[in-house]
This record gives C-alpha cells, sequence and structure tokens, in this order.
C-alpha cells in the first residue's frame, strides 16, 4: 500500500487552502487446505467342533455239561450211557459316529478420503481525496 500526502498552503498570497491524499494497494491471499484420512480393517473368525461315539461289545458264552454212566458186570454185561450238552453263543457289536462340523468367515473393509481445498483472493484499491478552500468555499472531491 502507498500512501502520498500533499499539504499546498495554498502561498499565493490569496489565503488558498488545498490538501489532496491519495492511497493505493493491491492485496493477495490464498487459502490451501489439504485433509487426508485412511484406514483399514480385518476381521477373521473360525469354529470348528468334532464330535465322535465309540461304542463296542462283545458277548461270549460256552456252556458244557456231561453225563457220563458206564456199568460193567463180570458176566460180560456191559452198559453205558453218555448224555453231553454243549451250547455256545458269540454276539459282538460295534457303533461308530463321526460328526464334524466348521465354519470360517473373514472381513477386510479400507478406506482413504482426501479433500482439498484451493483458493486464491486478489484485491486492488485506488483512493484519493482532495480539499479546496477559497474565500470560505469550501468543497471536497474523492475518488
Amino acid at each position: 500500500m502507498s500512501d502520498i500526502d500533499t499539504y499546498d498552503s495554498g502561498d499565493t498570497g490569496h489565503g488558498d487552502v488545498d490538501y489532496g491524499h491519495y492511497s493505493a494497494g493491491q492485496e493477495h491471499d490464498a487459502l490451501d487446505q489439504l485433509h487426508q484420512a485412511q484406514g483399514s480393517e480385518h476381521d477373521a473368525q473360525s469354529q470348528f467342533g468334532v464330535y465322535e461315539n465309540d461304542h463296542h461289545a462283545q458277548e461270549s458264552t460256552d456252556y458244557s455239561t456231561g453225563n457220563h454212566v458206564e456199568y460193567d458186570q463180570p458176566a460180560a454185561v456191559h452198559y453205558e450211557a453218555d448224555n453231553y450238552t454243549n451250547y455256545s453263543h458269540d454276539a459282538s457289536e460295534d457303533d461308530h459316529v463321526f460328526a464334524a462340523e466348521g465354519s470360517e468367515s473373514s472381513h477386510s473393509a479400507e478406506f482413504s478420503e482426501l479433500d482439498a481445498l484451493s483458493q486464491r483472493f486478489d484485491a486492488a484499491f485506488a483512493e484519493g481525496t482532495q480539499f479546496h478552500g477559497e474565500g470560505g468555499q469550501y468543497g471536497v472531491a474523492a475518488n
């Protein structure tokens, strides 16, 4: 900004009064703003279950009985009786259960954000004021 002041006393012998003022200038301004945000997230989950059941059974039964009678007489008499019972029982049982269950999941997210603001301001001005007075006549002029 510049200021020029002129003072003229008006020393011409008439008692004139002169006054002058002039101002001029420029103004420059700027605004720059930058905002950046960035982030990410990751989630993971896993769940597994196993169930197993075993059952075994085995059975064995043996049953034997016997009865033997033998009779001998000296006169060549011979008597013999046999009575036997044999019983056998076998059993087997087997059970097996297997179950598996599972789940797995994952999630990923990312974001990025950028805001930019740029503004320029230019201004110029000029101003001038004059004051003249002569013999009681005063006037003001401004531009």
